[in-house]
């Protein structure tokens, strides 16, 4: 099943790439084929670790659950990308896109998300409920941007509107935040933010099908029914 996984991952990152399956790190296939220079690939590796694994996260729990059935490592994945096309879970790094594309211009930072906040209007790429005292895996993400690139105007956008969210709404950059600004500072393809996330956490996927897969057992949650009592007196 090993092998299999490999092939699974290789495949994927052909996808990403339009090149021809590779034996190469994933992290350089992802560097030729976006033009990243050596020096700076390690960032996206780094994105790629910290995307690999989120314990119970919903595309992993999805993969879990096909591979419960006894379904092969190619249906266990192709669990985790449907859970990650929604909005709420990968599709996050694309309304992060957004704000950015969408704040860019702004004359006041402040006063835009300010509206927002007014305007009831979610601002994606802030706080995890996992983490109240901040994503440490977007820490990490700002630390090695830091020190890669310190002078790249798109880290300076990044660190001013991540200031400005902490500021006014009391949340920290998350991760997807912080895959975001890898992107733009790389001066990446759009979407690359998703492709990292999402062949980051392949990885974690496979893992966590080859590790239900051993335990032979069918995931079968109950529900419990909490509703009106048929027949019950209104």
């Amino acid at each position: 099943m090993l092998e299999t996984g490999v092939r699974v991952l290789r495949l994927l990152a052909a996808a990403v790439t339009g090149k021809p399956p590779s034996p190469l790190p994933v992290h350089e296939q992802l560097a030729t084929a976006w033009r990243v220079p050596a020096g700076r690939a390690p960032l996206l590796r780094a994105a790629l670790v910290l995307s690999a694994d989120h314990e119970f996260n919903a595309s992993a729990f999805a993969a879990r659950v096909v591979a419960s059935t006894g379904a092969n490592l190619y249906g266990a994945v192709m669990a985790g990308l449907a859970a990650l096309n929604g909005p709420r879970h990968g599709g996050l790094t694309r309304r992060v896109a957004s704000l950015f594309d969408d704040l860019r211009k702004a004359r006041d930072l402040d006063a835009e998300l300010v509206q927002r906040v007014r305007d009831r209007i979610y601002i994606p790429g802030f706080g995890h409920q996992l983490y109240p005292d901040g994503d440490v895996r977007a820490a990490t993400l700002f630390a090695l941007l830091r020190e890669s690139v310190p002078n790249s105007p798109e880290l300076a956008f990044a660190e001013r509107l991540a200031a400005a969210g902490e500021r006014l709404i009391d949340r920290k950059p998350n991760v997807d935040f912080t895959t975001v600004v890898v992107e733009r500072v790389l001066g990446l393809p759009k979407d690359s933010a998703l492709a990292l996330f999402l062949l980051g956490r392949t990885v974690g996927w496979i893992a966590h099908a080859l590790e239900q897969s051993a335990h032979a057992a069918l995931i079968r949650p109950r529900a419990r029914y909490t509703g009106p009592r048929p027949g019950g007196v209104a």
